[in-house]
Order: C-alpha cells, then sequence, then structure tokens
C-alpha cells in the first residue's frame, strides 16, 4: 500500500503555481480578451476533476501569483514550479502523479482549444509543459 504524506501550503502552492500557470501559459500564447473568459471557464472544468491531494492543493488556499509581463517570465516561473510538483508528488504522494499530469495537460488542452482552435502557438506551449511533466502521453 502506497502511502499519502500530507502536503505543506508551501508544496500546495508550487502545484497550483504549476497548473495555473500551465493554463497563463497556453491562454498568452494567443492573447485576446474574449478569449480569455472563455480558455478561464474550460479550464475550470479541468481542475474541478482532479482528486485526492491533487484536488485538496488545486482549490484550496490562495491563488499563485503569476507574472504576466512576458511568455518567457511566465515560463521561467511555471516549467521549474511544474517540474518542483512532479517531484512533490512522487516524494509525497506517488499515485497521484498521473493525475496530476493528467489535469495540467487537460487543462491545458481545454484552454488552447476554448477559443478557434488550437493555435501552432498554443501547441507549441502545450508541448513544453507535457515535456516538463514527463511520463504523459
Amino acid at each position: 500500500m502506497i502511502m499519502t504524506q500530507r502536503l505543506t501550503d508551501e508544496e500546495k502552492l508550487t502545484l497550483k503555481t504549476g497548473a495555473f500557470g500551465a493554463v497563463l501559459m497556453v491562454s498568452n500564447a494567443e492573447p485576446g480578451l474574449l478569449a480569455v473568459f472563455r480558455e478561464s471557464f474550460a479550464a475550470s472544468g479541468a481542475i474541478s476533476e482532479a482528486s485526492g491531494v491533487v484536488k485538496e492543493a488545486l482549490t484550496s488556499g490562495p491563488l499563485p501569483r503569476l507574472p504576466r509581463d512576458s511568455a518567457l517570465e511566465i515560463e521561467a516561473v511555471v516549467l521549474p514550479a511544474l517540474r518542483r510538483a512532479v517531484g512533490i508528488l512522487t516524494e509525497k504522494a506517488p499515485q497521484d502523479v498521473g493525475v496530476y499530469r493528467e489535469v495540467v495537460l487537460a487543462a491545458a488542452d481545454r484552454t488552447a482549444r476554448a477559443h478557434q482552435g488550437v493555435s501552432p502557438a498554443e501547441a507549441e506551449a502545450i508541448g513544453r509543459i507535457r515535456d516538463v511533466l514527463g511520463g504523459a502521453s
């Protein structure tokens, strides 16, 4: 039986920073005011479908503070947070690593599809997210 250790508030915030930041990365790849609302709604559906430790981390506590100035700044925060999140889950809740990967990728994909389909820039952002998450198809 795999034991799950409780996540600290800081660890939960890391998971949330990675997940919400991944959505922001994809949304920012093809900016547009109307698109932001559709994309946010689409992503929230994927996040609400999370379970276990991942759901607790993504639906409780404060929202992460993410840069908004440039795609490079966003990526510089988000990709390391995703890497750390996978490491945290691997150590403390290994059975939930796949759940986190699936939720983040589903949220990113739904964000991209929410407004006029997936653009090349959005597909590229999702590819970088998938590469960092590893093990996801």
